[in-house]
């Protein structure tokens, strides 16, 4: 059974930073890519950022330039970096596999950017 623990989210002003955790059990980084995905309050789902396995990376354009998606295979953890928060950040964060079909689901982490 594939699980995900997400961890890091918090309340930041505008402008702050906060590194959000996910480790994995269940799958191996090795062979899986991985995605960070949010979800606020009445909205859908959405993909916030990438990393294969090969460890190349992919951004949506909302958070490119402030937002740093890496991982560490050998603790299965991957990280998001996320710099010059803004209050549409705020949301639901989650990690899934990418070929997830319910990607955000789960424990998730808060995160809330207050202006």
């Amino acid at each position: 059974e594939v699980q995900m623990v997400e961890s890091g989210g918090g309340s930041v002003q505008a402008g702050g930073s906060l590194r959000l955790s996910c480790t994995a059990s269940g799958i191996s980084f090795d062979d899986s890519d991985m995605g960070w995905y949010r979800q606020a309050p009445g909205n859908e789902c959405e993909l916030v950022s990438t990393i294969s396995s090969g460890g190349s990376t992919g951004y949506a354009d909302s958070v490119t330039g402030r937002f740093t998606i890496s991982q560490d295979n050998a603790k299965n953890t991957v990280y998001l970096q996320m710099n010059s928060l803004k209050p549409e950040d705020t949301a639901v964060y989650y990690c899934a596999p990418t070929s997830c079909r319910l990607c955000c689901w789960g424990q998730g982490t808060q995160v809330t950017v207050s202006s």
